[in-house]
């Protein structure tokens, strides 16, 4: 899955756990993890959903500033059915060798 520009740092955050997409079909499955440019989603649900459940809350969830705008973004192709997809972000796991973020407990 990928967001715009605009919306990823808002997932790194954990701001933003859902987006709206407008699909012919399901583009992602449930417990299915998604690269982004640091780190990955995990889809938690996708659940399909009809026009009026795209409330200005929703829009808000998922980083837009309102219904519209989340509608110039959400179609993508010659989709008509309408997706509510739930994710959780994971971040990078530091690389082999490098020093983890995390410090020990002092004994």
């Amino acid at each position: 899955m990928v967001f715009a520009k605009r919306l990823r740092e808002g997932v790194r955050r954990g701001d933003i756990t859902c987006s709206v997409r407008i699909w012919q079909r399901p583009h992602v499955r449930v417990g299915g993890r998604y690269r982004m440019n640091e780190g990955e989603i995990e889809i938690d649900s996708i659940v399909q959903i009809g026009f009026p459940d795209i409330t200005p809350e929703l829009a808000r969830q998922s980083g837009f500033l309102g219904v519209l705008d989340l509608l110039k973004i959400a179609k993508h192709g010659k989709g008509e059915n309408i997706y509510l997809v739930r994710f959780h972000y994971i971040p990078p796991r530091p690389a082999k060798g490098q020093p983890s973020k995390i410090k020990a407990r002092q004994p």
